[in-house]
């Protein structure tokens, strides 16, 4: 290592600090959620299966949903950070109320993409607590390779409007949402498939649109998951979002941005569980002994221990690249490398912390919940494998090799 006054020449500035602001935000969602999200409310929505609009409204009047679009629509505007900030808060306490973070869904697309129109018309009541909206890319036989096989779903211009048939599937909150952003085939020539293919707004109450809730459901029961079918269904060209036929890759861009506080959120579910961990294993008895003094326990422990950190590191590097507008190939290599290293660490951490519990943690437990809402993290908004392939996509374009 250099020494430090020769560090401090050259400049180097590595910060592992949150700011005074980030500080204060990290508090105030905590004490939020501590106070609001309580285990009885979190079993309730679960067994229900119904999205917590009560929690949603609450943290949007303190500003925590939509959270990161802008001030002129009644946003806070902040950075990628304090998102990931209040992501890991509100699911370090409870996994299935901080779905409420998930009814924002995809109004990010909207800011980036969407015209003046647009974003005046949804922006606002969605940051307001009003409204939900959803994303609609998964198909019955189509979801991982989408791009590349292309989607059954179509759009084609019908005088003034578009005409849309097909069929979306695993749709988080389509069925509550007050519009989607479908993503339809409107070119069926393009080569290779994901050049033809662009997302198009389609309202609650359209005729020819329906929206029908999939359950029983593992878990994540809070944020509803529906099948949305469409048949001749018909809006006005200038429901299309962004650019035409350019709609894959404002999802893959938007995509980049996204999945950083997903993995956020799954860093604080793996905390919260190992906090429960570490204070049960002093309790929990066993041959006489508390657990925590056993060898097996301890590595338990380091190894979780060892893991969230890394993954918090991953993720919160990765929102410091996305809020330096850094190379937007290092971000999406990032974004993807934080998702599926933090959605794993997440699944593990739930199940070594359940071996630690025993049965007390299988039978009606907040722990069996958290352990049904983890594995959703590694497929949602692409998979673990799809993460890797991108992963070692960027790696290989790094040092220019021929690309697998």
């Amino acid at each position: 290592m250099k020494p430090a006054k020769m560090r401090e020449k050259q400049g180097v500035n590595m910060e592992f600090e949150f700011t005074k602001e980030q500080l204060e935000i990290q508090r105030a969602a905590r004490e939020f959620a501590q106070k609001e999200f309580t285990p009885e409310k979190g079993r309730e929505y679960d067994a229900k299966y119904e999205f917590p609009w009560e929690f949603y409204k609450k943290a949007a009047k303190l500003g925590f949903i939509g959270a990161s679009l802008p001030e002129k629509y009644g946003g806070q505007g902040l950075a990628c950070t304090e998102a990931c900030i209040i992501a890991e808060e509100f699911n370090k306490v409870d996994s299935t109320l901080a779905c409420v973070l998930g009814g924002v869904g995809f109004s990010g697309l909207i800011e980036m993409y969407g015209t003046e129109e647009q974003k005046e018309k949804y922006l606002p009541r969605i940051i307001h607590g009003d409204i939900v909206c959803a994303m609609g890319l998964t198909e019955p036989k189509h979801g991982s390779d989408a791009g590349m096989i292309g989607l059954d779903t179509t759009a084609v211009k019908d005088g003034d409007n578009w005409k849309i048939n097909g069929t979306k599937t695993f749709i988080t909150c389509g069925d509550i949402a007050e519009f989607a952003m479908v993503c339809c085939q409107t070119d069926p020539n393009a080569s290779p498939p994901y050049r033809g293919v662009s997302q198009i707004i389609v309202e609650k109450g359209t005729p020819g649109f329906e929206a029908t809730h999939l359950r029983p459901k593992m878990g994540f029961r809070a944020a509803p998951t529906a099948e949305l079918s469409f048949s001749d269904v018909r809006v006005p060209l200038s429901n299309l979002l962004g650019q035409e036929n350019r709609g894959f890759h404002q999802i893959m861009s938007y995509f980049d941005f996204s999945r950083t506080p997903i993995a956020a959120g799954a860093v604080g579910l793996a905390q919260g569980v190992f906090d429960r961990a570490l204070k049960y294993s002093t309790e929990r008895e066993q041959f006489f002994t508390p657990v925590h003094r056993f060898q097996f326990t301890q590595w338990k422990i380091a190894e979780m221990a060892m893991r969230i950190e890394a993954a918090r590191l991953l993720t919160y590097r990765t929102a410091w690249l996305i809020d330096n507008k850094r190379d937007p190939k290092a971000i999406t290599k990032y974004a993807s490398m934080a998702k599926a290293y933090a959605a794993r660490t997440a699944i593990d951490a739930t199940d070594d912390v359940m071996q630690i519990f025993g049965g007390y943690g299988y039978v009606d437990s907040d722990l069996e919940r958290f352990y049904r809402d983890a594995r959703i993290i590694d497929i949602i908004e692409g998979t673990g494998e799809i993460q890797r392939y991108i992963v070692a996509r960027e790696c290989y374009r790094e040092m220019n090799l021929p690309m697998p």
